[in-house]
């Protein structure tokens, strides 16, 4: 059985939190967002392997997290690229050897559950290529250029993507490959794969795994760990 691994994406500035520190390195709790990511990972014993992809000039930091915490599964960080996809794609390069099945999730998701994560890497080795999503509650419109609806989805047929998100090694950083060399930037490693002909399925997963991205998700964050249900789930 060929080993798993996960890279966790951690390059990114973003602008909504509004603060002057990315958000993965936000304090939450008594630690930072990316710490909780990192130590959700490394208790799953399926998890062989940790690939993480920091900025620059967080490098330093990120070395010292993985010493102080005892992130032992880490065994490469690398930087990262102008865009997400360019980050993901060094990660995938800097994956050991050994890896077969490769999960991708974002550092700011930190309450992803072990039953989750097991979950899609398990659909990801039955059918080659798996998501967690949510089903979408709201109603959703599609709205042209000057403000007016044009169309209302069926709601049943539309599903919010998260992370992780589990594939073939070979195949992401093939399907990654010939979006590089066409020019082509996609939002999520799904599309990457879709658009290489190979069809990707959904594994349901929790509306608990949110992507910390506004001061409001963080305080939803903060009251989260301080309820107790900030924790691991299995």
């Amino acid at each position: 059985m060929g080993k798993q691994g996960v890279i966790i994406v951690a390059a990114g500035t973003g602008s909504r939190m509004g603060t002057a520190e990315s958000k993965q390195y936000l304090k939450l709790g008594d630690k930072p967002v990316l710490v909780h990511t990192l130590q959700t990972f490394q208790q799953i014993e399926e998890i062989d392997s940790i690939v993480l992809v920091v900025g620059q000039a967080d490098l330093e930091r990120c070395r010292d997290y993985v010493d102080h915490y005892g992130v032992t599964k880490v065994k490469r960080i690398v930087t990262g690229g102008t865009e997400r996809q360019h980050s993901v794609l060094r990660g995938l390069r800097a994956m050991p050897e050994a890896v077969e099945w490769v999960l991708v999730h974002d550092a700011v998701r930190p309450f992803v559950s072990r039953q989750d994560i097991l979950r899609c890497l398990a659909k990801a080795r039955e059918t080659g290529a798996a998501v967690l999503a949510v089903p979408v509650k709201d109603t959703i419109k599609v709205v042209g250029a000057d403000g007016a609806i044009e169309s209302t989805p069926d709601r049943r047929s539309l599903w919010a993507i998260q992370t992780p998100q589990a594939f073939r090694l070979s195949a992401l950083i093939q399907a990654h490959e010939q979006a590089a060399a066409a020019g082509f930037v996609g939002t999520d490693d799904a599309m990457l794969m879709e658009r290489a002909g190979y069809s990707v399925h959904v594994v349901e997963g929790s509306y608990t795994n949110i992507k910390i991205t506004t001061p409001e998700d963080m305080g939803w964050a903060e009251w989260f760990i301080q309820s107790g249900r900030g924790e691991m789930q299995s």
